[in-house]
């Protein structure tokens, strides 16, 4: 269902001819630099896994051989062992992820900055940044997360930090790779790619394709709980030497998922936490995807290179489902037994309501970024111009529910926030000086500049009448930083930073709102000896309003659904500990790599606006998160790996702790999760993975209507073979 054409201004975009701006690269680390065979083609911010643990603040990457190791398809998963991150579940799958990274928090991933290859992929980073599209992670080689003041050169969300996917690099020789996954519920994961990168002209191809039937079991339905997902990339570069190098890449995406809303009550949860009411049977979402970027990159000379992306993304989301029902779940949970007919399909009922969230999205701009190394200094100067918009058109269908089947009756006409566009228009510039003062001391002075206007437009039943209401929003921000590293030794760093950060409101804000700041630090020791390396980084933000954008799928905490809600002022603080050591033996190696977070997020200050009071915990965040990777790798070729994870549990709502409800806190949970691999040629290995080792099922998420499971334990086989 495609929303109606809205005249817009005339695009400034189109005006520019040559646009400076900061591509987040430390320039040095990346174009024409070899390793595991590949041509690094892609934008990194921090560069090899090792380059993480002497960064001018914290930072880590998950590497290709993790991914790789742990078969990973579902990006949660993953992130779970990265340090300082909270990861709230939603469909098992991780199909649409709420990741938040420190100060942070994990609604929809709206606080974060979210890039792959150096760009933007938030469907509207400043408009609408709420991550219903999120990339393939099969597709990745590798996933970098920024923390700390030298995230200030990527933006817009500067608080808790940067997530930066890089895509499969074109391969230096005339290769690729064939991989395919079966597992449970007629799971099945194929992924193709091939390239040469060995001539002047270098290219890419790449497919990947994923389908379930899904976990969950939908009352009185033959429907599945499931979905469908391809998703396709082609890379085409041109080296033309002493010129320069270009790159294209263009990517396209598309997934059907019967997924919902629609949870569970607490007792039907404990009952069994993989049904599904047939209220949602119906509940399917569709979107599509499709970006296309091109940068040019040249080194001047030994000191100087420069880098430019233009870029351009459109995605389009129709996700079809049930409205509302989060009211009957409150109502059983609080003891209306009356309304539980209605979950359970044996109680008529007239007008329920499912409603088309219809949106279309589109987010493009220029960015580039001029590197220069001057004796001790290495200098980046960069400028991005970026316009984003939303088009909103949501249709609701009124159906009956009739002996548990379900009877079309009429389609609302959508009106008011149904019917809306937004759209914003950002200038950033930044520029940054990593000064090796002496052979211990490293400073990293970052200094950023935002300037940012937003609009929405809501109408009525008919476009053409004009807006029935405007909203405009301007702000403008300059956002210092600074991060110091010192060599106590040849083994021991101690690193320091503070930086400002901000988030922006969307585009539903008044003028007279102010953006979320906060005040951010961090300090902390390492220790490096042979395998050994050992972190511990104390970080502390303080925001003098802390905001929350408001959405259907993270409503926020006074239930709104659309705009932005101030909750007052609010510190989050917390502790980020690692441990990564391999132990060595004559046939065999055992890696092992440990990491906890602890963190405390409440309100400060009583706030007789928003009501909450000093003390009031914040949502979604979890007070302890600690994951151990290791395993056994043998001369033979057979490999085998466990991996423990752990999340501690979290609230709904700010002022969860003091409202004392037992449905406003989502469980702790334990995971287990084991892989067994061979190599059982030189091109060719085989696996066997065991999701969920001991069977164990939590309520991880209650947003935004009900109880939500984790994946139950899931077996699964798969086979790689590189040509």
């Amino acid at each position: 269902m495609n929303a109606p054409r809205v005249k817009q201004k005339t695009s400034k975009m189109k005006k520019l001819v040559v646009v400076m701006f900061g591509v987040i690269i430390i320039s040095k680390y990346t174009f024409a630099e070899e390793t595991g065979g590949y041509l690094l083609d892609n934008i990194e911010i921090i560069g090899q896994k090792d380059r993480a643990k002497v960064f001018p603040g914290s930072g880590y990457v998950v590497d290709e051989d993790q991914l790789k190791i742990e078969a990973i398809d579902d990006i949660n998963q993953t992130l779970k062992t990265v340090p300082g991150l909270y990861i709230r579940e939603e469909d098992g799958a991780g199909l649409r992820p709420n990741i938040g990274i420190r100060g942070a928090t994990s609604e929809r991933s709206e606080k974060i900055t979210l890039m792959e290859d150096g760009v933007l992929i938030a469907p509207a980073p400043y408009t609408a940044p709420a991550a219903y599209y999120f990339p393939t992670i099969l597709r990745m080689q590798s996933i970098e997360v920024l923390k700390g003041a030298s995230m200030l050169k990527y933006g817009p969300q500067t608080t808790g930090g940067v997530l930066n996917m890089i895509s499969t690099p074109i391969p230096t020789s005339l290769s690729g790779r064939v991989s395919t996954f079966f597992g449970e519920n007629n799971q099945m994961n194929s992924h193709i790619y091939f390239g040469d990168g060995s001539g002047a002209f270098k290219f890419l191809f790449e497919g990947v394709s994923r389908q379930s039937d899904g976990f969950k079991r939908i009352d009185q339905s033959n429907r599945d709980s499931g979905y469908s997902i391809s998703d396709y990339v082609v890379k085409l570069g041109v080296d033309t030497g002493l010129a320069g190098k270009f790159l294209f890449k263009a990517s396209r995406t598309e997934q059907t998922s019967n997924e919902t809303y629609l949870g569970l009550t607490d007792a039907d949860f404990n009952a069994n936490p993989n049904r599904r009411y047939g209220l949602s049977t119906i509940d399917q979402m569709t979107n599509k995807h499709e970006g296309y970027n091109l940068t040019y990159s040249h080194e001047i000379d030994d000191s100087k290179n420069f880098t430019v992306t233009a870029y351009k993304n459109y995605y389009q989301r129709d996700w079809f489902k049930f409205s509302g029902g989060g009211n009957y779940i409150d109502a059983v949970n609080g003891g209306d037994a009356s309304q539980q007919g209605i979950l359970d399909g044996i109680t008529d009922v007239a007008g329920l309501t499912y409603k088309h969230n219809n949106r279309a999205y589109d987010s493009e701009g220029v960015q580039a970024n001029l590197n220069v190394m001057i004796d001790n200094h290495d200098i980046d100067i960069g400028v991005r111009k970026h316009e984003d918009n939303m088009n909103q058109f949501q249709p609701q269908d009124k159906y009956d529910q009739v002996s548990g089947a379900y009877v079309y009756q009429s389609t609302v006409t959508p009106s008011g926030s149904n019917n809306r566009f937004e759209q914003a228009d950002a200038t950033t510039m930044f520029i940054s000086d990593a000064w090796q003062v002496n052979d211990a001391l490293l400073v990293n002075a970052v200094l950023r500049y935002e300037d940012y206007e937003t609009s929405r437009k809501q109408y009525g039943t008919d476009r053409s009448d004009g807006p029935a209401s405007i909203k405009n929003h301007e702000t403008d921000i300059l956002l210092p930083g600074l991060s110091v590293t010192y060599d106590i030794n040849d083994n021991l760093q101690t690193l320091a930073g503070y930086h400002k950060g901000f988030a922006p409101l969307g585009g539903g804000a008044d003028s007279d709102e102010e953006v979320e700041e906060s005040a951010n630090f961090e300090a902390g020791l390492r220790y490096g000896s042979g395998n050994l390396f050992v972190e511990g980084i104390y970080f502390y933000s303080d925001f003098s309003d802390k905001s929350e954008l408001c959405s259907v799928g993270s409503p926020c905490s006074n239930g709104a659904t659309a705009g932005s809600f101030l909750t007052g002022e609010a510190e989050i603080s917390g502790l980020e500990f690692q441990v990564v050591n391999t132990f060595e033996g004559d046939t065999y190696k055992v890696p092992l790599a440990f990491a906890y977070t602890y963190t405390k997020a409440e309100i400060t200050g009583n706030n007789n606006a928003s009501g909450f009071q000093d003390g009031d915990k914040l949502p979604h965040v979890p007070e302890t998160i600690f994951s151990l990777r290791t395993g056994i790798e043998h001369a033979s070729g057979w490999d085998n790996y466990a991996v423990m994870k752990h999340i501690g549990s979290m609230g709904d709502v700010t002022g969860f702790n003091r409202t004392g409800s037992a449905f406003s806190e989502t469980d702790s949970l334990f995971i287990l999760d084991l892989i067994s691999r061979y190599q059982i040629a030189d091109n060719t290995s085989v696996y066997l993975k065991v999701e969920n080792a001991f069977d164990d099922q939590k309520i991880v998420s209650r947003s935004p209507d009900g109880a939500r499971p984790n994946k139950p334990r899931t077996v699964s086989t798969g086979v790689v073979m590189n040509f």
